[in-house]
């Protein structure tokens, strides 16, 4: 019986809620779902990028509520510290961690160019200029860590806390069809391919909701 209850927005699109609960997989913390509208006015401005917090999804376990990303990362790595959500050498954790909180607090003209949305596939996009210096970051920050650690994961043989928080840019690479070198789309193939992340876009592909304002073509 689930012992934790993980608060989401939208499968299709919120990274957030999608975030969390990879970090919930990966740590192997059973969680109840419960989800919350969509005509929601602050989850709207959520998605929508309105709103200066982001308080979904939000882990709720054993008298503990957290709701911020990574905080629910630190948190699950208390429980858990054993289990792989970070690189165990103090370097590789040190790198991990920092590379997890730039995709946390940054890329904004990523976020706001290129939404979250499961449900489509784009063969050409446009992409303005402002989220291509994102995008090359994001790739800067991968060739790294592939490069240093080996793969096909970001620090090794393992998914760890910056592959779930990676995993919707890599969504968002394949779903706008954006230009990116061999290596970056054999990792976006790669996160594409992962079973928990078939697991959410078959869930995020049965949401009967809509928001009509992330699915206009610009």
């Amino acid at each position: 019986m689930a012992t934790a209850i993980l608060t989401l927005s939208s499968k299709n699109y919120s990274s957030w809620s999608l975030r969390a609960w990879l970090l919930c997989r990966l740590a192997g913390l059973r969680v109840e779902e419960q989800m919350v509208a969509l005509d929601d006015p602050e989850v709207r401005a959520e998605l929508l990028l309105l709103s200066p917090s982001v308080l979904v999804p939000r882990l709720t376990h054993e008298g503990a509520s957290v709701w911020d990303t990574l905080a629910i990362a630190e948190y699950l790595h208390e429980l858990y510290p054993n289990i792989g959500m970070y690189p165990k050498d103090r370097i590789a954790r040190a790198h991990c961690r920092s590379v997890s909180g730039e995709i946390h607090s940054g890329f904004t003209n990523l976020r706001s160019a290129l939404p979250m949305n499961l449900k489509v596939r784009h063969d050409r996009f446009p992409i303005f200029s402002g989220a291509k210096a994102d995008i090359e970051r994001v790739e800067t920050i991968w060739a790294e860590c592939l490069g240093d650690y080996g793969g096909p994961w970001l620090f090794g043989d393992e998914p760890t806390v910056a592959d779930a928080m990676f995993a919707p840019v890599a969504q968002r690479f394949i779903t706008y069809a954006v230009p990116v070198s061999k290596q970056s789309a054999a990792y976006c193939h790669m996160i594409n391919s992962w079973p928990l992340m078939r697991e959410w876009i078959d869930d995020a592909r049965a949401e009967p909701d809509e928001m009509i304002e992330l699915e206009t073509e610009f």
